[in-house]
C-alpha cells in the first residue's frame, strides 16, 4: 500500500515524522566533518574500514537477538561481497582516503553527484533506464558544477597531478552508482537486513586489510589517538550507520521515496555548514555555485530524468534498500541504496 494513501490511523505522529527527518538530515550531513576528524590523525583504511565492519556485526548481533536466521543462500553471499567491495570499498574507502586532503564541504559536494553516475552506467545496464533529454541536462549541467567547483585547482594544474583527492571522490561516487545498480537489479532471495550486515563486514574487512597491507598498523598509534579521532569513530559506528540509517528505513515504510530522498539535497549544506563552523573551512563562491549547479542537475536526473526500456526488456528486481554507511554519500531515490557516508 502506498504510504500517503495508508489509512489515518497507521500514520506515525507528526513530530516522529520530523524527528526522523531531522535524524536524517543533520546526522548524514555531519559525517564528512567527523571523517574528516578522523583521518586527520588515523590511517583511512583502518579507520574506515574497522568501523564498517563493526556496524556490520552490531547488525548481525541484533538480528540474532530478534531470532532471525543469519544464512544467506549462495548466490545472495556472492551479491552481498560484490556489493560490499563496491560500496565500501571503493565507495567508502576512497572518499576516506581523499578526505585527508579534501575539505569535508566540498567532499559532500562531489558526493552529490552520485545520482548522475547511476543514471550514466543504467544506460549500458540490461534492462536498465535510459536518459531522456532532460536526464542528459540534467547529467551535463552536474558535470559542469564538478567544474564550477574545480575551478581554483583548475587554474593550477600541477595541483590536480599533486593532490588526487577530487578525482578520488569522483571515483568512489562511481562506484556507489555500480554497487547501488548491483543491489537493484540483481535478485535475491533472503532478508536485506543479513545481506546488509554481511555488505558491511566483508566490505569493512576488506577495506582494513587493504590498510594492514599497505603498512597502516604503524601507523595507529597512542600518540596519534586523539579525542577528536575516537569520538568520530564512535559517531559513525553508533549514530550515522546505525541509528540515522534506522530512521531512513523507518521513513521509507511511511513516506514516499522521493520525499524521504531529499536528505540528498539537504547534506551537502548541513556539511559545508559544519565544516565551516567546526572546522574552519572556507565557503567560496565557487563551492556554492557549484553545489547549487550539482544538485539542480540532480533535480533533473531525478524528476522525469529516465525512462523505462522497451516493452520486452528484462525488468529489475524488486527495489529493495541496503545500508547506507558511511559519511552520507547521499542521494539515492527511486529505488537505489541511500548514500551516507559513515
Amino acid at each position: 500500500m502506498n504510504p500517503v494513501n495508508a489509512p489515518a490511523e497507521r500514520r506515525p505522529a507528526a513530530w516522529a515524522l520530523f524527528l526522523a527527518f531531522a535524524v536524517v538530515y543533520t546526522v548524514w550531513g555531519t559525517t564528512y566533518f567527523a571523517i574528516k576528524e578522523g583521518v586527520r590523525t588515523l590511517p583511512p583504511g583502518l579507520f574506515g574500514g574497522v568501523r564498517i565492519a563493526s556496524a556490520g556485526l552490531l547488525l548481525f548481533a541484533y538480528l540474532w537477538l530478534r531470532g532471525q536466521p543469519l544464512r544467506l543462500p549462495r548466490r545472495d553471499f556472492v551479491v552481498a561481497a560484490v556489493v560490499g567491495l563496491l560500496l565500501f570499498v571503493g565507495g567508502n574507502g576512497l572518499v576516506t582516503v581523499a578526505e585527508e586532503t579534501v575539505e569535508s564541504g566540498a567532499t559532500s559536494v562531489l558526493v552529490a553527484t552520485t545520482p548522475l553516475w547511476i543514471a550514466l552506467a543504467e544506460m549500458f545496464w540490461p534492462g536498465g533506464e535510459r536518459l531522456t533529454l532532460r536526464g542528459w541536462v540534467g547529467v551535463l549541467t552536474g558535470l559542469a558544477g564538478v567544474l564550477v567547483l574545480l575551478v581554483p585547482r583548475l587554474g593550477e594544474p600541477q595541483a590536480l597531478l599533486r593532490d588526487h583527492g577530487p578525482l578520488l571522490v569522483l571515483g568512489s561516487a562511481a562506484a556507489w552508482a555500480v554497487g547501488s545498480l548491483v543491489l537493484r537489479y540483481e535478485r535475491r532471495g533472503g532478508s536485506h537486513l543479513v545481506s546488509a550486515a554481511y555488505q558491511m563486514v566483508l566490505g569493512g574487512g576488506g577495506l582494513a586489510l587493504i590498510g594492514v597491507l599497505t603498512g597502516e598498523v604503524e601507523r595507529v598509534t597512542m600518540d596519534r589517538l586523539t579525542t577528536g579521532a575516537v569520538v568520530a569513530f564512535f559517531y559513525l559506528l553508533a549514530v550515522s550507520s546505525l541509528v540515522a540509517y534506522l530512521a531512513y528505513t523507518w521513513l521509507l515504510q511511511h513516506v514516499s521515496a522521493t520525499l524521504a530522498g531529499t536528505y540528498a539535497y539537504v547534506n551537502p549544506a548541513v556539511a559545508v555548514l559544519v565544516g565551516w563552523l567546526l572546522g574552519g573551512e572556507a565557503v567560496t563562491g565557487w563551492l556554492v555555485g557549484g553545489m547549487v549547479v550539482i544538485l539542480a542537475g540532480v533535480a533533473l536526473v531525478r524528476s522525469g530524468g529516465r525512462r523505462r526500456p522497451a516493452v520486452g526488456a528484462a525488468q529489475p528486481a524488486p527495489k529493495e534498500h541496503s545500508v547506507l554507511l558511511a559519511g552520507s554519500r547521499s542521494p539515492s531515490g527511486r529505488g537505489y541504496t541511500p548514500r551516507g557516508r559513515d
